[in-house]
């Protein structure tokens, strides 16, 4: 897992965490799922690089 993963996963994170945060202020239901999503789905993807890594043959 390389740098660029890690701060490209963070930085989708707290967009999804940004989007989630403006729904509940504005009371967009929809805006909110979506951030809420997207953050789900970034750490998923740091997860998956996780786990992928620690197979990786040395």
């Amino acid at each position: 897992m390389g740098l660029g993963d890690r701060i490209h996963n963070a930085a989708e994170r707290l967009h999804g965490k940004g989007k989630k945060a403006a729904g509940e202020a504005t009371g967009d239901r929809r805006m909110r799922a979506e951030g809420k999503g997207r953050a789900i789905r970034a750490d998923l993807k740091q997860a998956g690089e996780k786990f992928r890594h620690a197979f990786k043959r040395h």
